[in-house]
């Protein structure tokens, strides 16, 4: 390896920070003879250096990097009253919607501006007094533990937590007893993508071997085994449940019904779905059974009800269903329909007090219906707008909670009266400022092969349409996921300084089911590509604004979006902020779990077409060197997103500052101590968005 000597001029000067017309003095970054051979195409790879996170020249030029962008966006003028703003703005009381089990009911809160939320407990009643349970505060002194996932006993006696730090996926175990509310000595290491599945005296969870030191946030993972613990034993103790050593990349996670007589074991990293296991808990000679094994449909358990179980899947049914089997014929082949595909996707479904609630997913917006076991139809469950919503119940109890949200509307909890189909505002939170002022619309506007993609756009009342309003152009694309309607005091600021947010809803979503998902997949990824393009031609057409207030803005695979679009279209964006995005389309699937993304990218790997396809969008291998003004750039990554790691940021960062691409600032925000985004304290979040708007606002001329 290169010193760190060799890789750095130092001499570095940052001039007139705040002045794009000025060049800004990036580290002179070495770029060494690194090439890759791919079906007779030679692919220079000059900063692979950086992709070793652990090394002397790679947190040096971490350092330096770090150092010009933090002096540049000190020199804004208005930086520290926008951070104070979503200061004041984040400063309200959130708390998460009750979870009832044996008669207490658990609950998060965040006094306004506590790093991480506190778990608390009311032991008789909702008009109990609240007693601290956890306070994860108290884990860390920078607020960098957080609590990423509880998980209650069956019988209300114990809880077992995860914990995450700095951000990581790996995730720790620790259980604690509900009785004296005094922990046990349980610890679990190097868990990832698991929960607590609780049996008997003690639960399941999935874990990793141990990784080699210093590797623990790049190297490939592989072999994920669900184990069985017992209480008191230390963890080297713990019992091999399931694994399959003949697919060491993909995942195996595990469920247990509320009544623990079933484990139902979940394999998923290959396809566009996931396969489903078996294991009758009654019986101790009972065999692991294969209920699925394509793994291109979904399928989960969604309860087991006494000889029947219910499933959630989109076998056969691309906008997904309800189907059911008896337990003494489980096997997808002997499955019933119960409640058949409709034109809304069916998006979630739980058993509550005895009767199902389905969330469909309409044009983006959730509608939420209540059916009997039997599959009738009972009612509609009314919202105040058009929104999301979440339910919380367990599936004999009576008590149904649900929080519900939208651009403009906190996230407000509604006690449910299913027999009565009324609903009941529990908490609704106070911040400071007026919904009343704004309004949310929804368009639908052409793309480049005519079709048909939907967009919210939030703004101030009395907006005008003059070509001239700043734009917060958002959007994600991938994975099947769906962006739905939510709300973020971050987004005030940009709304109260007479800015939109546009938020669309693009391909490789899942807002129209498993045929919107695979439109916007591998062969077809530039769908979304040419989705967000057309969404900003058609704010700029219809007079919504112009291609100089035009500001982009996605994460992980939403920031591989804006890196693309900035590639294909520099003229139309005035700034763009790609966040953990995945910028080397080549080499992605060799770190961590990035094989995981396959199913919607293929790889450079799997055959000519393909990689050519993926070199050809790739934001790291298609910056332009010719003059092009590109937008300003502000990237964002972060130490220990093991997810998405840092090197694709780094390098695509690197490539851009050699890169003849106009005066325009393209800065790199490297956080240390945090990781994909999950469990960020609120310190953190305060000062990245700091960042991020004061310089979206200074590039867009905005003066808030």
């Amino acid at each position: 390896m290169t010193t760190v000597n060799n890789i750095f001029l130092f001499g570095m000067i940052l001039l007139s920070a705040c002045n794009s017309a000025t060049k800004i003095e990036y580290p002179d970054t070495v770029q060494e003879d690194v090439t890759n051979n791919y079906f007779g195409t030679e692919v220079s790879d000059p900063y692979r250096w950086l992709e070793n996170d652990t090394s002397q020249a790679t947190a040096a030029w971490v350092d330096a990097e770090n150092e010009i962008t933090a002096d540049y966006l000190s020199k804004i003028p208005f930086r520290d009253q926008v951070k104070q703003r979503l200061t004041d703005l984040m400063n309200y009381e959130r708390i998460g919607s009750p979870y009832k089990k044996k008669g207490k009911y658990y609950f998060s809160k965040n006094d306004g501006l506590q790093n991480q939320s506190v778990l608390y407990v009311k032991e008789s009643s909702l008009d109990g007094e609240p007693i601290v349970l956890l306070d994860p505060n108290t884990l860390s002194d920078d607020g960098t533990v957080a609590l990423t996932g509880i998980h209650f006993s069956n019988n209300g006696n114990y809880l077992a937590y995860t914990i995450s730090r700095s951000g990581s996926d790996w995730s720790e175990i620790y259980v604690m007893d509900l009785l004296t509310r005094q922990h046990l000595p349980d610890h679990i290491q190097w868990a990832k993508f698991s929960g607590a599945a609780w049996n008997g005296e003690g639960f399941y969870y999935s874990a990793y071997d141990a990784p080699s030191a210093g590797k623990e946030y790049s190297n490939v993972n592989e072999n994920h085994k669900i184990y069985y613990h017992t209480l008191g034993n230390p963890q080297s103790e713990d019992r091999l449940s399931f694994q399959n050593a003949a697919e060491p990349k993909r995942f195996y996670t595990c469920e247990v019904d509320e009544d623990e007589r079933f484990q139902f074991i979940v394999e998923s990293g290959a396809g566009n779905g996931n396969n489903l296991f078996l294991k009758d808990l009654k019986n101790p000679v009972s065999q692991v059974l294969a209920l699925t094994t394509d793994m291109e449909y979904t399928y989960y358990p969604i309860e087991v009800v006494e000889d029947k179980i219910y499933f959630f899947t989109n076998y056969q049914a691309p906008k997904y269903r309800i189907m059911t089997a008896d337990i003494s014929s489980p096997r997808l082949s002997e499955w019933k329909e119960l409640i058949p595909e409709t034109e809304s996707v069916l998006s979630n479904a739980q058993l509550i007090d005895g009767r199902l609630i389905l969330t469909y997913t309409k044009d983006a917006a959730h509608h939420a219906y209540v059916f009997t076991l039997e599959g009738e139809k009972l009612h509609e469950i009314s919202f105040p707008a058009l929104g999301s919503v979440g339910f919380n119940g367990n599936k004999d109890d009576k008590e149904v909670f649900y929080t519900f949200t939208s651009f403009t509307y906190p996230a407000t909890i509604f006690k449910y009266d299913i027999d009565k189909n009324e609903s009941q505002l529990y908490l609704s939170p106070k911040v400071a400022f007026h919904p009343e002022d704004y309004m949310t619309e929804q368009v639908f506007f052409p793309s480049k092969d005519s079709t048909k993609i939907p967009m919210f756009l939030t703004y101030k009342k009395g907006l005008s349409k003059n070509g001239n309003n700043p734009v917060f152009l958002y959007g994600y694309g991938g994975f099947n996921i769906s962006l739905n309607p939510g709300f973020s005091t971050n987004r005030l600021l940009f709304l109260e300084n007479g800015g939109i947010y546009a938020q669309v809803n693009l391909r490789g979503g899942g807002e129209y089911g498993e045929e919107w998902h695979k439109a916007g997949t591998k062969l077809n990824k530039q769908n979304v590509f040419d989705d967000f393009i057309s969404a900003a031609e058609y704010l700029i057409t219809e007079k919504y604004t112009a291609k100089n207030k035009i500001a982009v803005n996605g994460g992980s695979n939403g920031g591989l979006l804006v890196g693309a679009v900035v590639n294909r279209r520099p003229d139309l964006f005035k700034v763009a902020i790609p966040q953990v995005g995945v910028m080397d389309m080549l080499r992605y699937h060799t770190f961590t779990i990035g094989w995981n993304w396959a199913s919607d990218y293929g790889t450079s790997a799997d055959n000519e077409e393909m990689f050519k396809y993926l070199y050809a969008y790739s934001p790291l291998h298609n910056i332009k060197n010719d003059g092009t003004p590109y937008p300003a750039i502000l990237i964002t990554t972060a130490d220990h997103d093991d997810r998405v790691v840092p090197a694709h940021s780094f390098k695509y960062a690197a490539t851009l500052q050699a890169s003849d691409t106009g005066d325009a600032p393209k800065l790199i925000r490297i956080e240390t101590k945090a990781g994909h985004g999950a469990g960020k304290p609120v310190g953190k979040i305060l000062d990245e968005a700091a960042d991020m708007y004061s310089f979206i606002f200074y590039h867009l001329g905005m003066k808030p």
